[in-house]
């Protein structure tokens, strides 16, 4: 499945925070939204998400969803959001409860996702006992279980350390590998931005407006930290972005 934003804007009562964005998430790609603080990334999340309603303009949906898909538009988000008084097993089965699947059909979907996501020796674990990382993989099994067409990953990684960020972004690379998921990925990170973008998407300085979109025709599996076309490219970003940054941040510390 493929999402076309035509002409999305959006205001809060009188604030414009975004400004007639334009844009394809193509199936099968990873889409990564990056700006400066305040630029109106998460909200263009929510917006492609449902969560809430653009002011003008329209998410439109094309294309047909995975075979099994149980939720088209799934979210992956920065604080985990796992229940601790559930094992890792139990949160991921948490959001195959309210669908018509017999008990050996959501086991099924729990193993494969437990075993997807390197998880299957910690499915009775609670998650007071995981580190960062594995609890970000749960959310990430969680999500996987019902076979979105389209992963709305809001800062996934921004809460763990740069080393767990490393492994977590191999795995990500290693599931595309296996299955090309479709993704439109909020991060202020650039390294992350240029190991799992398709394409970049560098929003301006609120009203955040596109500004360039940058695609990166290299295979994920070929993207190392010292790879100096990597490296440019991030250099690149960084100057697109880094008078608005400026002038994001002395805005917010003015406030």
């Amino acid at each position: 499945m493929d999402l076309n934003l035509r002409h999305i804007s959006h205001h809060y009562d009188e604030v414009e925070v975004l400004r007639d964005i334009n844009l394809d998430i193509r199936r099968g790609q990873i889409v990564c939204l990056i700006g400066p603080s305040g630029c109106g990334k998460s909200t263009l999340l929510r917006l492609i998400g449902g969560l809430e309603r653009p002011t003008g303009g329209e998410v439109l949906q094309s294309g047909e969803v995975p075979e099994g898909c149980l939720n088209p538009l799934t979210y992956i988000f920065q604080d985990f959001a796992l229940l601790p008084w559930r094992t890792v097993e139990a949160n991921v089965s948490l959001v195959l409860e309210d669908h018509d699947l017999s008990a050996a059909a959501r086991e099924a979907i729990i193993a494969d996702v437990l075993a997807r996501t390197k998880l299957a020796d910690f499915r009775k674990a609670y998650p007071r006992q995981l580190s960062g990382g594995m609890k970000q993989r749960v959310a990430i099994a969680r999500a996987l279980s019902v076979r979105p067409a389209v992963l709305l990953m809001d800062e996934p990684l921004s809460a763990l350390d740069s080393q767990t960020r490393e492994l977590l972004m191999d795995d990500l690379v290693d599931l595309w590998e296996k299955e090309q998921y479709t993704a439109a990925y909020v991060t202020h990170n650039l390294n992350e931005a240029v190991r799992l973008g398709h394409r970049i998407v560098v929003l301006s300085r609120r009203p955040g407006e596109i500004r360039e979109i940058v695609e990166i025709d290299m295979p994920l599996s070929d993207r190392r930290s010292d790879n100096s076309e990597l490296e440019a490219i991030q250099k690149r970003l960084w100057n697109l972005m880094r008078e608005e940054a400026l002038a994001a941040d002395r805005e917010l510390l003015d406030v």
